[in-house]
């Protein structure tokens, strides 16, 4: 979910990029569309999408990013994947 409103702005690993042309706040858009948030490094962007994901009770694994009480901390990407996986099934039990 991309800020600019030019799809070919993505990265080459992403598969279905939507452009928005909504700069930050597209950011609410972002934990929405998922069922947890992995979090990797960031700045105010990153925090306040993490702060919707709380709003919207998504799991959120922190990878050297903001510490905050409902963030998991993880060493690896491979960590993050797995929390975010256990978490998601959690919730929708």
């Amino acid at each position: 979910i991309l800020p600019v409103d030019d799809v070919s702005a993505a990265n080459s690993h992403v598969t279905t990029p939507i452009a928005t042309g909504m700069g930050h706040a597209r950011n609410v858009l972002v934990p929405l569309n998922g069922e947890a948030v992995i979090a990797i490094d960031g700045s105010g962007g990153t925090l306040s999408e993490i702060g919707f994901a709380h709003v919207y009770d998504r799991p959120v694994a922190g990878l050297e990013t903001h510490q905050l009480p409902w963030i998991e901390p993880v060493e690896t990407p491979k960590e993050a994947v797995e929390y975010v996986e256990q978490a998601s099934q959690l919730i929708g039990e």
